[in-house]
């Protein structure tokens, strides 16, 4: 059917174009010369009526015509999947929804998952991380695209797990294989397995959103040239915030050059973060213990991660900082700096090399070096963890340096906590909850070579009777300027097969340095 569009509102659409996209034009993506009113089209808004076939009509034509902006005016939009084309700025305006469909409710459903072509790459990750179309907005193959807009997406019929049933949908955002993306300024709410999974996009700005969800709000897979910006993510029962390299393009692509900035991660209550009243009733994940909210790098890490900087973030009740490589990848050069973490439900840092190995039978254990951790400020309160630093025997956490860092836990753990012996879980899935236990309130480190602390205030609210660091298997360790909270009789250090150890202005203890094999306690 032939669509038609008034000179007025023409007119008014390139004025609020304009006016939206004042002062971007530097981005490519969001440069357009024809704006599409999906109500042009058919599209109603009045969220009852399946909208999904309108919009991608406007889509079509503005790909057709070199491309453009799609706008979707105020409304509720009821939608099964939308597919993104080159060119496009899909840009959901003020009081704008767009609604997933549920197919057993509404007439219509989402487009089926696409074939795996490489097959036995499913052992490497799971449904969710394999099929992309089976969405409610997606795209592959793309260049210079963007949605934006002060709108919202509602993941209302969206599945959290994945399914392989035809017509289902449980993704809010996918896109595969793209380049020049961005994604601005909308909001989410209940977005489902994931509300955002980018994989092997080039060239990424996520900027200035709000996810309040019910899986994973952002997952990085495989990308590179990455900034994340200025969002505020809630995901109580998975990450917030997740860098991966996962098998899913069918061979190892490597996550590099991200910077993570100025972005808030919780676990309150889904939906209570953007209704603002930020509750704290749950308080496990469905089935991974204590609620998640948290940045990682990580579970999924065939590709390598290298150059990676994360800073000005805060952290409010979650789980704390994770850093994975267990199936091959090499993860380096990585700064964290300037974060506050308020509430933390686990351990405060997370850092794990194992030998999981999801992956193809070439590959080798990975490698985790050079990772830098300045000006962080923690709140924790479970006294079954401590911070938790892990290589596997033969394969060690290299040149991790810690300084200006200040944590707070709750203590109260007793002496018999101490005595924990912490399994080594080489091929288990790495999170803290797997190991039980921690024999240390303040660091266990284990199967680490050359780590620096400097600047370190370590204080518990109710005395602890755990060593405060425990270093098993340690060649090189330097601690300078530290001061903890102590229990009389408890030692501030466990030591066992450490060598090239050294303290300086430590507590009260005398400056020392320990060359050879030598396991004590002081």
């Amino acid at each position: 059917m032939k669509k038609t569009k008034s000179l007025l509102n023409c007119f008014v659409l390139l004025g609020m174009f304009f006016l939206v996209f004042s002062g971007d034009f530097n981005a490519k993506a969001e440069i357009s010369n024809t704006v599409y009113n999906v109500t042009a089209y058919g599209a109603t808004g009045d969220g009852s009526h399946v909208d999904s076939d309108a919009i991608n009509a406007a889509i079509d034509d503005a790909a057709n015509a070199g491309g453009g902006t799609v706008v979707l005016p105020a409304g509720e939009y009821l939608c099964f999947s939308i597919r993104l084309k080159s060119n496009i700025n899909l840009h959901i305006g003020a009081g704008a929804t767009i609604v997933a469909a549920n197919m057993d409710e509404h007439a219509g459903r989402y487009d089926d998952p696409e074939p795996n072509m490489w097959g036995d790459s499913l052992h490497y990750q799971d449904f969710g991380h394999s099929h992309f179309h089976n969405s409610l907005i997606w795209g592959e193959g793309l260049e210079n695209v963007s949605i934006t807009g002060s709108g919202l997406i509602y993941g209302k019929g969206l599945q959290k797990w994945g399914n392989p049933r035809s017509g289902l949908g449980n993704k809010s955002i996918a896109l595969k294989k793209c380049r020049n993306v961005i994604l601005r300024d909308f909001s989410i709410l209940h977005g489902g397995h994931f509300a955002i999974i980018t994989t092997g996009v080039d060239n990424l700005t996520i900027n200035n959103l709000k996810i309040d969800t019910n899986r994973d709000a952002i997952d990085v897979d495989c990308c590179r040239h990455v900034r994340v910006s200025d969002c505020s993510l809630n995901s109580p029962n998975d990450d917030a915030l997740v860098l991966k390299t996962s098998y899913a393009l069918g061979y190892a692509a490597s996550c590099e050059n991200v910077t993570i900035t100025n972005c808030a991660v919780s676990g309150f209550d889904e939906g209570t973060f953007l209704d603002g009243t930020y509750q704290t009733i749950q308080k496990q994940a469905p089935d991974k213990g204590v609620v998640t909210g948290r940045i990682k790098l990580g579970t999924e890490s065939n590709g390598d991660f290298r150059n990676i900087t994360i800073s000005n973030c805060t952290f409010e009740h979650c789980r704390g900082l994770a850093f994975e490589t267990v199936d091959g990848s090499n993860l380096e050069n990585i700064t964290v700096s300037n974060m506050v973490m308020k509430d933390i439900l686990n351990a405060p840092f997370f850092f794990r090399l194992g030998s999981r190995m999801r992956a193809p039978e070439e590959m080798a254990v990975g490698s985790f070096k050079r990772v830098v951790v300045d000006n962080v400020i923690v709140t924790a309160s479970n006294p079954q963890y401590g911070s938790m630093l892990m290589g596997i025997p033969g394969s060690d956490v290299e040149d991790v340096v810690f300084s200006n860092i200040w944590i707070k836990v709750s203590g109260g753990a007793p002496a018999s906590q101490g005595a924990v012996e912490v399994p080594e879980l080489e091929k288990s899935y790495p999170d803290p909850q797997e190991f039980g236990d921690i024999p240390a309130w303040g660091f266990y480190i284990r199967h680490v070579r050359n780590i620096r602390m400097s600047n370190i205030n370590l204080e518990f609210e109710q005395p602890d009777y755990r060593p405060v660091f425990i270093l098993d298997d340690v060649k090189g360790a330097s601690f300078t300027d530290v001061k903890t909270d102590t229990v009389e009789g408890v030692p501030t250090f466990q030591l066992k097969d450490v060598t090239d150890f050294d303290i300086h202005r430590v507590n009260q203890l005398e400056d020392q340095r320990i060359t050879q094999l030598k396991n004590l306690k002081f």
